[in-house]
């Protein structure tokens, strides 16, 4: 009934073509306001969307100034960090090695001189000539004429002299051989002295590489203060790797966190009751992984404590004292907890071992003989597993400082990133919806060829003679006459 309204005529396809004709008639009529609405609707939506693009500019640019701050803040506190551990070493090495060098160069000088005392000593000192050789010379120039008695003094001066020459020698010789155990003796001496020297030059050595580290550090550190770009590529390519690095060591403490988990979870089931449940939640699920998390956050006050990580600056700021009582402390209750872990593993062992009794006995009744041999290989390595787990789990307090810390920056970054997609987004629909208003007056104009093309055909016929006069006077007159004639 609702379709036979709108029948016009007997035939179907007679009637729609007249009903759209209508239409099209109507929608002829209201072109222009057609085209206005299309136009003013597609331009207020580009306009909107291009005025939100832009409105995301200012905040884009105040989010990069404020990740820029951080991320320069982070880096200053860092390289400070690493300033002052270096002037600790210097110190440290200072009051170490360096702190007996008087006594080192005095002992340098007293071995200097004590060789040089033994060197005077060995130096050689030739024989003097005996008083007697001037008597032996004045006696054979007196002529003999073999006069006996003269003979035989003078053969008894050749005797004397022979004696004396063989004395002089050994004498000689006695003293070369006390130069040379002098020259001996030195050695050890001149041996001490070289080794004092090289760990005196080690030391210096040691500092001067530490005073280029210090040196570098310094430069870094007044980029940063400075703000140069160069600073900033440089501390967000470290924020990078650091993030990525400790992403990948927390998902590996994870992993180990969840084999403490399953460690522990068995045996609290016996203690608290399998079946109590808190929500969806068991309670035996819920007491292991208290006793987790509990270790965990000891093992943050422990490298806190120890100011490896500086994630809660309060402690670190403490008096040395009530730290070194607070290190201490936690380090107590972490064993304790480490304690307990491996009695629960022991438990779970022992619950494991009735486990497969029990299954043993509902197969065949028996239990293999020497099957329990080597299950004090499973509790043992279950104990030890149970104890040693948490003190591992202490080192997750370092890549965590890294990842917070390195968040940030990726955070902005990211933020960044996404502003900008959002703005390249919005200016990209409003492009898409200033030619959609085109393309549907085009649409529009389409339905309503049929009125277009009678107007167009009527404009043609009445004003076409004119236009091909106009046109032959456009090709012959000058452009002034064609400009009076319009």
């Amino acid at each position: 009934m609702s379709t036979d309204i709108f029948m016009i005529t007997p035939n179907p396809i007679v009637s729609g073509v007249i009903w759209f004709m209508v239409f099209a008639v109507f929608l002829y009529m209201a072109r222009d306001s057609a085209h206005k609405a299309i136009r003013s609707f597609s331009r207020v939506l580009n306009n909107g969307l291009r005025l939100s693009s832009r409105a995301l500019e200012p905040l884009e640019k105040r989010l990069a100034l404020r990740n820029r701050e951080v991320l320069l803040a982070a880096g200053r506190s860092e390289k400070e960090r690493k300033i002052e551990r270096e002037f600790e070493r210097v110190t440290s090495s200072v009051s170490k090695e360096l702190a007996d060098t008087p006594s080192l160069y005095r002992k340098i000088s007293e071995e200097l001189t004590k060789l040089e005392e033994d060197y005077k000593e060995s130096v050689e000192v030739p024989p003097s000539p005996p008083g007697w050789v001037n008597a032996v010379e004045a006696v054979a120039k007196i002529p003999s004429k073999g006069d006996p008695v003269v003979v035989d003094i003078l053969e008894d001066i050749h005797e004397s002299l022979v004696k004396a020459h063989n004395a002089t020698t050994e004498e000689y010789r006695n003293t070369r051989k006390e130069r040379h155990q002098l020259l001996k003796d030195m050695m050890p001496a001149w041996r001490r002295v070289l080794k004092t020297m090289e760990n005196a030059d080690k030391n210096v050595t040691s500092l001067l590489e530490r005073a280029k580290v210090i040196d570098r550090y310094m430069d870094e550190y007044e980029d940063i203060l400075n703000g140069t770009d160069r600073a900033v590529r440089m501390l967000s390519s470290s924020s990078f790797v650091q993030f990525f690095i400790s992403s990948f060591v927390l998902i590996f403490a994870f992993g180990v966190a969840m084999v403490n988990f399953h460690l522990i979870a068995r045996p609290m089931a016996e203690m608290v009751g399998g079946n109590t449940f808190i929500g969806v939640h068991k309670v035996s699920d819920i007491s292991a992984l208290f006793i987790l998390l509990l270790e965990i956050t000891m093992g943050l006050f422990l490298m806190e404590s120890l100011r490896v990580t500086s994630l809660f600056p309060i402690i670190g700021s403490m008096k040395d004292s009530m730290r070194i009582k607070m290190m201490w402390g936690t380090f107590a209750l972490l064993l304790s907890l480490a304690s307990i872990e491996a009695g629960l593993a022991y438990m779970r062992d022992l619950l494991m071992q009735d486990d497969l009794a029990t299954s043993a006995l509902l197969r065949d009744g028996s239990i293999v003989a020497g099957s329990t041999d080597f299950t004090w290989i499973t509790t043992v390595t279950q104990m030890g597993m149970g104890f040693i787990l948490p003190f591992a789990l202490v080192l997750v307090a370092i890549p965590l400082e890294s990842f917070v810390h390195s968040l940030r920056t990726v955070l902005g970054v990211a933020g960044i990133v996404a502003i900008r997609s959002v703005a390249f987004l919005l200016r990209l629909i409003g492009h898409g919806f200033h030619y959609l208003g085109s393309t549907m007056i085009h649409a529009y104009d389409l339905v309503i060829f049929a009125p277009l093309w009678i107007e167009q055909a009527i404009r043609n016929r009445s004003s076409g003679p004119k236009e091909v006069l106009a046109g032959d006077r456009r090709k012959v007159d000058p452009p002034e006459l064609v400009k009076e004639a319009s």
